[in-house]
């Protein structure tokens, strides 16, 4: 059975838009997705530059599977306007909208690009970092039902989230682990991806590992990271366990047998086995392929 896929987000790379060196170096690295940052990593004095860089960039963008889309800045700060019309030119895959609050933020983006032409494969990605967007995922994340929205996925940015409501971020999490799993919820019932936060210690690699692993357990799509040594490890966290893979395989040789070809339930090491486990079992197995397809 063949399975349409989303392109895979394990690893999502922030880059400075300004930091040459490091977009220089992007072809040795192995994350699905760049994104490029204009917004807090880019002082207000660098900003123009910082576009005029990124067009360039665009104009020559690589060949590869590889996603690159670019987090602009708010559309009421000074430079938000220019950079969504800059980016709506571009080859850019996706614009990330920082701070939004309401579906009203993310179709009126949507609005200027459909007035720029923008390509139909440009989406949009939301970062939900406010009070105001966590109580109104739910109609926000709807957006990613009707594909004229362009919405893609959503991203957690549980630092400005923490400093918003005095919630403290501690190694575990533990305070802010019901907004996480309302934020899978959510985007999971519109439809797209969700991306957990960064991790602010890329020196602390097994933390790192453990919070990758946690995150994917949750259900989250892939882990945005903001230094190369944590690509690996969130690479490994999104990606199918040899174990699952291997039970995956026993599904699907399980069912492809002559007596349960008609079933709709079946009995496998002790465990009654549904044809909802087989369709779970063939997408495993189509994710994995296609990772290695990347690899290649």
């Amino acid at each position: 059975m063949q399975h349409s896929l989303p392109r895979p987000r394990r690893s999502v790379l922030f880059v400075p838009a300004t930091n040459e060196k490091a977009i220089a170096k992007l072809a040795q690295l192995a994350c699905d997705t760049v994104i490029f940052d204009l917004e807090d990593a880019v002082l207000p004095e660098q900003k123009a530059a910082a576009r005029d860089r990124l067009a360039k960039f665009f104009a020559e963008r690589p060949a590869g599977a590889r996603e690159y889309v670019v987090r602009i800045n708010g559309l009421k700060s000074p430079w938000g306007a220019d950079d969504l019309a800059a980016a709506s030119g571009w080859a850019t895959d996706g614009v990330v909208l920082p701070k939004i609050e309401t579906p009203r933020d993310l179709l009126e983006a949507n609005d200027v690009l459909d007035e720029a032409d923008a390509l139909d494969t440009l989406k949009l990605w939301a970062m939900i970092e406010t009070p105001r967007a966590l109580v109104n995922l739910a109609a926000v994340a709807e957006l990613g039902r009707d594909p004229s929205a362009r919405l893609s996925c959503l991203i957690a940015g549980l630092n400005d989230l923490a400093k918003d409501t005095g919630v403290r971020l501690t190694p575990d999490r533990r305070y802010i682990q019901p907004w996480l799993m309302q934020m899978v919820l959510c985007a999971r019932a519109g439809g797209i991806d969700m991306l957990d936060s960064v991790s602010n210690d890329f020196r602390d690699l097994d933390a790192f590992a453990a919070e990758c692993g946690e995150a994917a357990a949750m259900g989250f799509s892939g882990k945005t990271v903001i230094h190369p040594a944590q690509i690996g490890p969130a690479n490994a966290a999104f990606s199918p366990s040899v174990e699952a893979l291997a039970e995956a395989r026993a599904v699907v040789d399980a069912f492809a047998l002559p007596e349960n070809t008609s079933s709709g339930v079946i009995s496998l090491g002790g465990k009654m086995v549904e044809r909802l486990h087989l369709a779970e079992a063939e997408r495993l197995l189509a994710r994995a392929a296609q990772l290695e397809s990347l690899r290649h």
